[in-house]
């Protein structure tokens, strides 16, 4: 069993920075420096008032709450990194026209050298919908439909593509992304019919919901390879995203070293990547250095300890 890779979800949103809120790309470097191997960027395009149908407990931020756009957080962290994977944790696809998502993802793939990993789903805030455009009852066909488009987009041109709600007719979008099958994508939450289809026959990887058990995870795990050696692909392929529990310690203070060392646990289940959030763990941005500090020990001692 290979250590799962470790991923870092960064605040591109929120009170964290402040007025500085393009110290994110910093924050990103440091993490490349400290052997993070991703950063995960969430998106919103807008809020509204009305947070209540957030199935997860209470919205945990004030509406007003400054969202960065992740493609363009993403494409600045390109420019400053060399080696650390690129993440959305989770892009809301179907807010974006799926010929232009195409063109963004793979033009981030090609500016970064093939380290974009998109994380995809449906959303949970009608409004959000409204404001863009989009019918929020079809937002499930559109996010298939979008990300079967972009598959489309991303190999030989010219293509055609028709769905329920995507069509075109001999287009050529270019240039592809670097990496050779496309832009990896992952789908998010429960495992619906829906979404098993989307995982077999759309996807890389699967990023289980956020209140997901590990053992729900391992069962899963087991069910998409199941699906995937029957539909003819390498069950061995399978990406998961899973998401560390925070361990605490004396006083109830987050205990970083602990944490991690749930890394081997979440690989023998079959997660590939594990997820920390690093407002878990830092309430400023004057603690970043120590905290990067701490996550670099921690973690090769995680890895050295096979």
């Amino acid at each position: 069993m290979a250590l799962p890779t470790l991923t870092l979800g960064i605040p591109s949103y929120g009170p964290f920075f402040g007025a500085r809120l393009h110290e994110v790309v910093d924050l990103a470097r440091q993490a490349e420096e400290a052997g993070v191997d991703s950063v995960l960027i969430p998106d919103h395009v807008v809020m509204s008032d009305q947070t209540d149908r957030y199935e997860w407990g209470e919205f945990p931020l004030p509406i007003e709450t400054p969202w960065l756009e992740p493609m363009t957080v993403l494409a600045a962290i390109a420019g400053a990194t060399k080696r650390i994977r690129l993440a959305t944790g989770i892009l809301i696809a179907p807010l974006r026209p799926a010929a232009l998502l195409a063109k963004t993802a793979a033009t981030l793939d090609v500016l970064s050298q093939g380290r974009l990993d998109l994380g995809v789903g449906t959303g949970w805030q009608k409004e959000e919908f409204d404001a863009s455009g989009y019918d929020y009852e079809k937002r499930g066909r559109l996010l298939t439909d979008s990300v079967a488009a972009c598959r489309a987009l991303w190999g030989p041109s010219p293509t055609d593509f028709e769905s329920a709600t995507v069509r075109f007719e001999n287009i050529w979008c270019e240039p592809k992304p670097v990496q050779k099958d496309g832009v990896p994508v992952f789908f998010s939450g429960t495992l619906t019919k829906r979404n098993m289809y989307r995982l077999t026959h759309l996807g890389d990887g699967w990023i289980p919901i956020m209140t997901e058990t590990i053992d729900g995870m391992t069962e899963g795990v087991a069910r998409i390879k199941q699906a995937w050696a029957e539909a003819g692909r390498n069950p061995d392929k399978l990406r998961v995203r899973g998401t560390l529990d925070l361990m605490k310690g004396a006083g109830g203070k987050p205990d970083l070293k602990r944490t991690l060392q749930g890394a081997h646990d979440q690989g023998v289940r079959g997660a590939t990547e594990v997820t920390i959030q690093t407002l878990a763990f830092v309430r400023t941005p004057a603690g970043l250095s120590d905290f990067f500090a701490e996550l670099r020990d921690a973690w090769a001692a995680v890895k050295a300890a096979g």
